[in-house]
């Protein structure tokens, strides 16, 4: 499992990049075939207090990478949202590899 994590505007932190990898684990261990994570970090200045903190992970996998991005007021909400959504797009294409195999 590689992770690489990239700042956009945004100082590093070690305890972000450790939760992030504590949530993109349980992906790691669920579905073998995932072999990396991009992880971007970026804020933008939005007209709401309810977005503006942008958790971006693309995931390299067999076929088309799989990606979600989410915008709340923290990072750590982000994070959330994205892995779940990639729990999601994991399960989705287990089924495709499933059925071809």
């Amino acid at each position: 499992m590689t992770i690489q994590f990239n700042y956009q505007h945004v100082s590093g932190s070690t305890e972000l990049e450790n939760y992030t990898k504590e949530k993109l684990q349980t992906i790691f261990d669920r579905y073998s075939w995932v072999t990396s994570a991009d992880v971007f970090f970026r804020t933008e200045n939005t007209s709401s207090d309810q977005t503006g903190m942008i958790a971006e992970i693309r995931l390299s996998a067999p076929g088309p990478r799989l990606f979600a991005e989410e915008s709340t007021e923290t990072f750590h909400g982000s994070v959330n949202k994205v892995v779940d959504q990639l729990k999601t797009q994991c399960e989705k294409r287990k089924a495709t590899i499933i059925t071809h195999s």
